[in-house]
């Protein structure tokens, strides 16, 4: 063993910078934190969106519009996709059930039929809701409606 060969132990020494030890380390006097303002202080913590007194953002963006929770949402189908779905399945009753099993709705989903397209068939259509043309048009064709 000899003098010369000496290292301090593994992980003892550290590389960073000494902050605050001094103006000789060149890390002293202000500590990295700049001259004055809230951030130099000691137990500075900022609000969230706090812009340093500048208008925050969520105030300067404008908000309008509404959203009505209550509101009743529906997967459309046109009475071309119906006409569709009878040469499909040959059925004279669709149901909801129908609608699953041809993708045309998920289990949650509120159906309304609506007039777009023609009708051929006589039908009996369930759904949630209907339009007043698809209603005409099923029933002209001999259907029948059936609101679930």
């Amino acid at each position: 063993m000899n003098l010369s060969t000496l290292k301090p132990a593994e992980g003892s020494v550290k590389d960073r910078k000494r902050i605050g030890r001094g103006t000789g380390s060149g890390k002293g006097g202000t500590s990295t934190r700049g001259h004055k303002g809230a951030k130099s202080r000691s137990g500075y913590s900022s609000k969230a969106g706090f812009e340093g007194g500048q208008m925050p953002l969520v105030r300067r963006v404008p908000k309008f519009g509404f959203k009505n929770f209550n509101r009743v949402e529906y997967s459309a189908i046109n009475l071309d996709v119906l006409q569709n779905l009878i040469t499909k399945t040959g059925s004279t009753v669709i149901n909801f059930d129908t609608f699953r099993q041809n993708g045309l709705a998920s289990k949650n989903d509120n159906i309304k039929v609506l007039g777009r397209g023609e009708i051929t068939s006589a039908i009996e259509v369930h759904a949630h809701a209907f339009s007043q043309t698809a209603i005409e048009a099923i029933e002209k064709a001999g259907g029948k409606v059936v609101t679930l």
